[in-house]
């Protein structure tokens, strides 16, 4: 049946380009020229809508949760701000602000705060005319993002589908506007090799705009609540490369959805792509505009209310991060080298044989593990990373065998759908259940790519079962606990995932977990400082462990972590 302009049909909408994304991620990946032929569009799109999907389910859990329904708004800020804090790559972020705009006309208020605006209001009286407004505010929002626009891009077709939408709202209803605007952007997908040279020359259509027509034949197909060949079939013109560098144009129909061939294009550009979520205010933000846009290219920042996306091309990466960091708190950084990326597809280089991909909360975890060779996965608290991400990192891990480490007990499904799928590229993959970063590191350091995949997997899983671990964090709000009741502030011990000690003072806490752990022995501790342990205090527990402790050896790291005080580590 169709759906009205509501909350499920964002939900449906979510699942639905999700599908799409997945099934043509690789089709799309394969004609990325521009900005950078680094063949990575598809799955970057991919993995903005999982983020995005993501937070529009938890959004509807939390709601069930107290007996109600989210509202139009709630779902569509939802999926605006999980694209928002998952977007990746150029592509990813440009679509995390197309949805933003749209939040703007559904959901507006102070930055688009779910449930604060009229745009549900309205869409009840005339949702075709409300969704076709909120198609232009979004196709506008994408030309303010990006520094300098350019034309045969996803911006492009953005534009056309919000012309498109705006034709069909005289005697249109809400679905026939989608429609328009998924042909709209075929349309004008179509036309991209004709408006970008690099396009031409390769005989592709724009890979990011490619993936839009995607996302809006999904959303076509919610508000239907039918499925066509609408998220596939897309119809382009593209030429394969002639001699004497013209090309030879043809007219391709894909069979389930493809973009055209998987010729690429080498660009000249900068060395790294650098990506950040931001902390910073408009002004800050401003200026920070201009400094990026002086170090590099394809320079897109989205976002607002303090939070925000910024993406960047350049040589000199550091200089890019220490911009973010005078204008705010950046994290969730992430670079990419491009030089690399492109002579790996043109030497083809063999896979190494194993290597281990890690889940940790902090930066100076993330570099530890990182030093010691894995493949890292950093996240935030309340940040879970998404099973897309845990893939990605396994493709970039490039080995045959794979060891993934998730470091919590909540990650164990995640981990293990991530596994299955890697295995079905032909990667062996093996989950070692380590359930805190403590154990994470203990497993780490007995790794030996000498041994063969299986005896390397039991000495980690050995190594991991024989920590146990233990955390020092603060307590968020009253609730029960297996140690009493606590409240908001005090200072929670915890034993193997269980609360064992209430205290108002971080040492004294620390003091008495780290004597319960090593009650049972012990020949290691491992203590991990989060961001906020009190200096000086990790010495002192060092120091208690050798004078009362014989034998048994202490080492520090400091973790950076948010999300506890400190890690603690038996072996």
């Amino acid at each position: 049946m169709p759906h009205t302009l509501d909350a499920a049909a964002v939900r449906a909408w979510c699942e639905l380009a999700l599908e799409a994304l997945g099934r043509d991620r690789e089709r799309i990946d394969a004609i990325n020229v521009y900005p950078v032929a680094d063949g990575d569009t598809g799955t970057n799109l991919y993995l903005t809508v999982e983020s995005a999907a993501r937070a529009v389910d938890a959004a509807f859990d939390g709601h069930a949760a107290s007996g109600t329904e989210p509202g139009l708004a709630d779902a569509i800020g939802a999926m605006a701000h999980g694209a928002l804090i998952g977007a990746r790559g150029n592509s990813g972020t440009i679509l995390a602000q197309l949805l933003r705009g749209m939040t703007e006309v559904l959901a507006p208020g102070p930055g688009s705060v779910p449930g604060s605006g009229t745009g549900e209001r309205e869409a009840e009286h005339d949702p075709a005319a409300v969704l076709a407004r909120a198609l232009r505010r979004a196709a506008a929002s994408t030309y303010e993002a990006v520094a300098h626009p350019v034309e045969g891009t996803v911006l492009t077709v953005a534009t056309a589908a919000a012309d498109a939408a705006e034709g069909a709202v005289p005697g249109g209803d809400v679905v026939a506007v989608a429609r328009a605007a998924h042909e709209g952007a075929r349309k004008a997908l179509d036309a991209t090799p004709g408006q970008l040279a690099v396009l031409g020359r390769a005989g592709v259509v724009d890979a990011g705009g490619c993936g839009l027509v995607a996302v809006l034949g999904a959303l076509a197909d919610a508000l239907s609540g039918e499925r066509t060949a609408a998220a596939g079939g897309v119809r382009i013109a593209v030429g394969a490369p002639a001699s004497g560098g013209g090309t030879a144009p043809a007219t391709v129909v894909t069979e389930a959805g493809g973009c055209g061939p998987d010729e690429h294009a080498a660009a000249d550009g900068p060395a790294f792509e650098v990506i950040y979520l931001l902390e910073a205010g408009d002004e800050a933000v401003a200026r920070l505009r201009a400094r990026l846009d002086g170090l590099g290219d394809s320079l897109v920042v989205v976002g607002g209310d303090g939070l925000w996306n910024v993406h960047v091309h350049v040589d000199d990466a550091g200089a890019a991060v220490e911009a973010g960091i005078e204008a705010g708190r950046p994290y969730r950084i992430r670079i990419t080298h491009f030089t690399g990326a492109e002579a790996g597809r043109s030497a083809a280089p063999e896979r190494a044989e194993r290597a281990v991909v890690a889940v940790v909360p902090g930066d100076g975890l993330a570099g530890l593990c990182a030093a010691a060779g894995a493949t890292v996965v950093s996240v935030r608290p309340g940040e879970p990373p998404a099973s897309g991400e845990l893939v990605q990192a396994i493709r970039q891990a490039h080995a045959r065998e794979v060891v993934l480490l998730p470091n919590d007990a909540d990650l164990r499904h995640t981990a293990a759908a991530a596994a299955g799928q890697a295995r079905t590229e032909g990667v062996r993959v093996a989950v070692i259940p380590t359930r805190a970063a403590v154990q994470g590191i203990a497993a780490l350091a007995v790794h030996e790519s000498g041994r063969t995949f299986d005896e390397d997997v039991v000495a980690m899983t050995s190594a991991a079962g024989a920590t146990r671990y233990g955390e020092l964090t603060v307590a968020e709000r009253q609730s029960w606990t297996m140690a009493g009741v606590c409240q908001a502030g005090d200072v929670l011990g915890l034993v193997e995932g269980d609360v064992a000690v209430i205290g108002a003072d971080p040492a004294a806490t620390a003091l008495d977990v780290l004597d319960r752990m090593l009650s049972a022995g012990g020949e290691m501790v491992t203590l991990v400082c989060g961001e906020g342990f009190p200096q000086g205090l990790a010495d002192r527990l060092e120091r208690h462990v050798r004078e009362r402790y014989l034998a048994v050896d202490t080492v520090v790291y400091a973790g950076g972590q948010q999300s506890s005080l400190l890690l603690i580590g038996v072996e």
